[in-house]
């Protein structure tokens, strides 16, 4: 009789193959053992964000190393939209909350910027990125996205790709809601621009209102939070030209 999919999920390093072995560290070890209960034979689930996930079997449980080995793949690398995720880092907490809603809602790339209003000058990529990675084993998903440095907003739009589209969530009340605004837009490259607590400054605002490949949108008649808006925007942008189809 065949074993029940496994509950517990993890994120490894390594690649992930047929009868590939898999090391996992100190941390995992306790979780499995002295957490979850595992024993040998116990199936665990896998991903590392580069060869889908895989059911493997814990295979030696020893006090120095604890070995599992990959049976079968139980779900391949789904890559999510080319969409991007630009915006201002505000408390700890509510950052954390964006980057782990933006990885479930399917974007591809988190980028913290320092606009004109920001608040904060300085924040931890390397724990943004494990929210990232922790979010997505949560979720079920098989692809991590890419969690940039912190950089100006300004120097972002001086290097901008010329074929990627901007979602910008403006506050000008004439600015159309989103499905009325990308009616007649199709899926591809694209940017959400969200601001800060603050908003954006004038400038900001002249600059991205003129780039040609800006799109601007209103999330409404009510001033939403950062982090609200970073979910409205995302799950509506996904509404109409995501992967929710």
């Amino acid at each position: 009789m065949a074993k029940k999919r496994a509950k517990i999920r993890l994120f490894v390093e390594g690649s992930l193959g047929e009868g590939q072995g898999i090391v996992v560290s100190k941390e995992q070890a306790n979780y499995l053992f002295n957490v979850m209960r595992q024993k040998i034979g116990d199936n665990v689930l896998l991903f590392n964000g580069r060869e889908g996930e895989w059911q493997a079997e814990v295979v030696e449980a020893g006090k120095r190393s604890v070995k599992l080995a990959c049976r079968v793949q139980t779900a391949p690398l789904q890559l999510p939209p080319d969409l991007w995720l630009l915006f201002a880092p505000i408390k700890k907490a509510r950052t954390a909350f964006i980057v782990e809603k933006a990885t479930e809602l399917g974007a591809a790339r988190i980028m913290p910027v320092l606009t004109d209003f920001t608040n904060m000058d300085r924040i931890q990529i390397d724990r943004l990125r494990a929210y990232a990675m922790e979010a997505t084993e949560q979720c079920g998903g098989t692809f991590i996205p890419e969690v940039c440095g912190f950089q100006k907003l300004s120097d972002v739009l001086d290097h901008w790709p010329a074929d990627r589209k901007i979602m910008f969530c403006d506050e000008n009340r004439k600015a159309l809601p989103v499905a009325k605004a990308l009616a007649n837009e199709t899926g591809g490259k694209w940017a959400i621009v969200i601001g800060p607590e603050g908003g954006f400054s004038p400038v900001e605002v002249e600059r991205l209102r003129k780039m040609e490949q800006v799109t601007s949108v209103t999330l409404g008649p009510r001033i939403l939070r950062a982090d609200t808006a970073a979910v409205a925007a995302l799950t509506a942008w996904q509404s109409v030209l995501g992967d929710w189809d």
